[in-house]
C-alpha cells in the first residue's frame, strides 16, 4: 500500500486535519516563520516571502525540438501563433469580467491534442509583458510537458505534494520568458489518492499570489476522474477536441463526468491549413496554403498534432 494511501487511512482513523505545506499569508505577503509537516508526515519547509520564492526558482533554457509542434513566439504572424494568441485575448477578457486565474486543460479522450494546447496557450500568455504564467502537469499518469520543453520530470509536483522537495524546487522559469514550468515529478501508484491530498487545494490557492495564469495539463475525462477534481479546485476546464477524432458522444459524457458547470470554453485542434489561412492571407500574401492538416481553433487554438 502506497505512502499515500497509509497517510490517508490513519488520517480517516483519527479525524485529524493535516496542516497547510505553507502558513496562510501574513499582510505584506509574508509567511509565518519555521516549517510544518504534510499529510504524510513529512517536513515541509514553510517557504520564504512571494518575490523571495520566486528569486529561488532554477532558471532553465528555452529547448524546443523542432518536430514539437510548439508556437514560435517570435514568429508572431504564423496562423498557429494568430490563433493561440486569438485564444490568449478571449481568456484575458474573460478575466475582465469575472475572476479567472486558474484553467485545467483537458479532452475527452486521449490523442487529442490537450497537452500541447495547454503549452501553446501558456507560451501566447507569457509572451505579453509583466503576464507571469505557470504551466503544471498535473498529468500524472502520463506527463509529457517535461519532454516538450527538454527538461527532466524530476523534481516536480508529486515530489513537492510529498514533502520531499519545497515548492521553489519543482518549479522552473525559463530564460527570457515569463514562463514557469512545473513538470509532473516522479511517478506515483495512485495518482488520484494524491489528487485528494489537502496540500493540493492549498497549493492551488497559492499559485494565483505568484502568477497571473496557472495553466495546468491534466489527463482526459473519461479515461480518470483526475480533470474533473482539479475541475473543481480551479475556475474552470478548456476542453480540446479534435475534428474528425472526436465524436459528440465522447463530448457529451466529458462534459457529464465534470462535477461542476464551469466550463470556460472548447479548443477546436487540427483544422485544415487551408481552412485556417484562409483569413490570414489578406494580411499576410507570403503564405501559400496547403490543403495538409495543421491544426486550428476557433475560441481557440491550433497548429499542434499530439499522441496523448
Amino acid at each position: 500500500m502506497s505512502r499515500v494511501h497509509d497517510a490517508l487511512r490513519r488520517a480517516e482513523q483519527t479525524g485529524s486535519t493535516a496542516p497547510p505545506v505553507n502558513p496562510p499569508l501574513r499582510a505584506g505577503g509574508m509567511r509565518g516563520a519555521g516549517n510544518g509537516t504534510n499529510s504524510n508526515g513529512a517536513m515541509v519547509d514553510a517557504g520564504p516571502n512571494l518575490a523571495g520564492l520566486l528569486e529561488q526558482v532554477e532558471e532553465i533554457p528555452l529547448r524546443v525540438a523542432t518536430d514539437s509542434l510548439l508556437i514560435d513566439v517570435n514568429r508572431p504572424h504564423e496562423a498557429p501563433m494568430e490563433e493561440f494568441r486569438t485564444l490568449r485575448t478571449r481568456l484575458n477578457h474573460m478575466k475582465t469580467l469575472q475572476p479567472i486565474h486558474s484553467v485545467v486543460v483537458t479532452s475527452p479522450s486521449p490523442a487529442e491534442g490537450k497537452s500541447l494546447s495547454a503549452a501553446n496557450l501558456a507560451l501566447a500568455q507569457a509572451h505579453l509583458a509583466g503576464n507571469t504564467t505557470l504551466l503544471a502537469d498535473f498529468d500524472f499518469r502520463r506527463p509529457v510537458i517535461h519532454t516538450l520543453f527538454g527538461m527532466e520530470r524530476s523534481p516536480g509536483i508529486t515530489d513537492y505534494l510529498m514533502g520531499k522537495i519545497p515548492l521553489h524546487q519543482a518549479i522552473r522559469k525559463v530564460a527570457g520568458t515569463n514562463l514557469y514550468l512545473m513538470p509532473a515529478g516522479e511517478a506515483v501508484m495512485n495518482p488520484l489518492e494524491l489528487l485528494n491530498l489537502r496540500e493540493v487545494k492549498l497549493l492551488l490557492e497559492r499559485l494565483p499570489s505568484l502568477f497571473n495564469w496557472i495553466i495546468l495539463d491534466s489527463p482526459p475525462l473519461l479515461f480518470a476522474a483526475d480533470a474533473s477534481l482539479l475541475s473543481t479546485l480551479c475556475h474552470g476546464p478548456l476542453l480540446v477536441v479534435r475534428i474528425g477524432h472526436t465524436t459528440i458522444d465522447s463530448v457529451t459524457r466529458a462534459m457529464q463526468s465534470l462535477c461542476n458547470n464551469n466550463v470556460l470554453g472548447i479548443v477546436v485542434n487540427a483544422a485544415r491549413r487551408g481552412e485556417l489561412y484562409s483569413k490570414y492571407t489578406y494580411y499576410h500574401s507570403y503564405y501559400t496554403p496547403k490543403d495538409e492538416e495543421l491544426g486550428a481553433g476557433e475560441i481557440e487554438a491550433g497548429g499542434q498534432r499530439e499522441d496523448d
